[in-house]
């Protein structure tokens, strides 16, 4: 399997106003709050001041917020329309985040499909940055035979290790890095938590603060890559929380890493569950139709 991790230049502040408020009008939205989505692109102004002198006010006519409410969404509403060609190809977007997934049997169409999303760039507005852009092709780390890669998209990267939405993989589905990267992060928090106990911070305060900074980086987006993990990299991260443990920002009654991904793992499943439109539900398979059980499992549907 080949991912494209596709870079935009300058994506935020190239969306046109008008082609974004033109998409805007096809969906389902309350005139109100179309009319007030006109309203909060119009009117808008810059000037250039340099060594004393002021130049003309001209309008802004693209650009949207990246840290408002609305920027993030209107990207989304802008990019609804990037297609791919092959049915059997994928696109996924998470705000301006892009990633073109293609199959072993259908590499041949990577050119082509990156063409199509750089012309839907130009059309929009937009740039598509090559030199930026790289390529990661998945291979089964215990293949006996070798195959042969495809060639080189002209001007993109190919890379062995990447960075989806904050998670380190590489082209073998390891997580190593990403473990590694995660207690480097974490062991420069603790050296601030000392500190802070230095200057007087009380243990409460100092436990309330480990929780919020140290354990919820050792389970940002479990879900995704623990069950990746080997047990070595399991037992590090156990050790890490351990360790904050003897230094007494967490107590010994506080569920361990393992316990905390299996919550998380349970309120995720629950809400796909009982969401009929949540992007993960149609990947929820059948109930099981058999009276008996090999194992005990945290549900009754069939595995995905």
């Amino acid at each position: 399997m080949v991912v494209v991790v596709l870079d935009f230049s300058k994506v935020f502040n190239s969306v046109r106003h008008s082609t974004l408020l033109t998409k805007m009008a096809q969906l389902d939205l309350p005139d109100a709050v179309f009319n007030w989505l006109v309203d909060y692109f119009r009117g808008h102004e810059h000037c250039t001041q340099y060594n004393g002198v002021t130049s003309a006010m001209l309008p802004i006519s693209a650009s949207i917020v990246e840290g408002s409410a609305v920027g993030p969404v209107s990207y989304v509403v802008n990019a609804a329309d990037l297609t791919i060609l092959s049915s059997i190809n994928q696109l996924v977007k998470y705000a301006d985040d892009t990633y073109l997934v293609i199959p072993a049997s259908n590499v041949e169409t990577r050119g082509a499909e990156l063409d199509h999303v750089e012309l839907w760039a130009a059309v929009n507005n937009l740039r598509l940055n090559r030199d930026k852009c790289t390529e990661i092709i998945f291979v089964h780390p215990q293949r006996r035979r070798s195959v042969e890669p495809p060639p080189l998209l002209t001007g993109v990267k190919r890379v062995t290790t990447m960075k989806m939405l904050g998670i380190t993989v590489t082209n073998t589905l390891s997580v190593a890095e990403q473990v590694q990267a995660i207690i480097r992060a974490c062991a420069t928090s603790i050296h601030a938590l000392r500190v802070l106990r230095c200057h007087g911070l009380n243990d409460t305060a100092l436990q309330i603060a480990y929780r919020a900074i140290i354990v919820a980086r050792l389970t940002y987006a479990s879900s995704a890559w623990w069950g990746f993990t080997t047990a070595d990299g399991r037992q590090r991260i156990e050790g890490f929380l351990r360790r904050g443990i003897r230094a007494g920002f967490y107590l010994p009654s506080w569920p361990t890493v393992e316990n905390l991904v299996e919550d998380d793992d349970d309120v995720l499943f629950s809400r796909v569950l009982n969401n009929v439109h949540h992007v993960l539900h149609p990947l929820i398979r059948e109930r099981n139709q058999h009276g008996y059980e090999l194992r005990r499992r945290r549900h009754d549907h069939t595995h995905f």
